[in-house]
């Protein structure tokens, strides 16, 4: 059985169908892209995934876990957690003092203050932040603000980590070393990332495969090569 499971997954607002019986299948230390242009069902997906919407029909299974049905906090604690498109780190606290909420409430975990500092320590080394770590989360730069989220999801311990448009708005440098943070993070650490990015070229290196939606539809489905070739593809994003 896949890492995550998703399975005839469809979500109706009103009249409009924001999600048509898609099927993903996610293998435990993959890094594996959603395309899409803008409404086509991605940030849905993931919200369901992650519990925020209940699906019209169809399941998510993670490690064999069904999840549908599940409160987002629940859905975390199981070793699932996603960030969010807009960068929103909790105001008047530390970069650490993120992330000690993050671990004290986020893992389920009950943990000592000595673990809670071990914990906070090594989120803030994955992502190069140990030099900001009494600076306030607000004061960071878009960069580091996107680098606190991922340290948020790596405090509550989580296992795989959806990444909503992680690198939007960064400059070329920044994104550079963003994608060896990643890479870095699945390799070292086994992490299995699912992500959506308008960067293409950056999704296109960073991703072993790659959904597409278009209106909710899946429409295709391989690696990054088979991608760039696909005739459908580039009829949605070239007409």
């Amino acid at each position: 059985m896949a890492f995550l499971d998703i399975k005839g997954v469809s979500k109706r607002f009103g009249g409009l169908m924001a999600l048509s019986d898609v099927d993903m299948q996610v293998e435990k230390g993959e890094i594996f892209g959603l395309m899409g242009a803008n409404g086509a069902g991605k940030t849905t997906l993931f919200s369901v995934i992650a519990g925020h919407v209940a699906p019209t029909t169809g399941e998510v299974v993670f490690d064999g876990q069904r999840l549908t049905g599940l409160s987002p906090s629940r859905v975390c604690r199981l070793g699932l957690c996603r960030t969010f498109q807009i960068v929103r780190p909790f105001a008047g606290l530390s970069v650490a003092e993120n992330l000690r909420v993050a671990a004290l409430y986020g893992s389920g975990r009950k943990l000592t203050s000595t673990e809670v500092a071990a914990v906070v320590d090594d989120a803030l080394e994955a992502v190069d932040l140990t030099d900001r770590r009494d600076l306030d989360g607000g004061q960071l730069t878009l960069s580091g603000q996107k680098r606190l989220e991922i340290a948020r999801a790596l405090a509550t311990g989580a296992r795989l980590v959806m990444l909503d448009e992680v690198m939007a708005g960064l400059n070329p440098t920044e994104i550079s070393a963003m994608l060896t943070t990643l890479e870095r993070l699945r390799t070292e650490r086994g992490l299995t990332f699912v992500i959506v990015e308008h960067v293409i070229g950056a999704l296109m290196t960073l991703s072993d495969r790659i959904l597409v939606l278009d209106h909710g539809e899946r429409i295709a489905f391989g690696t990054p090569e088979e991608i760039g070739n696909h005739d459908r593809v580039a009829e949605v994003y070239f007409g």
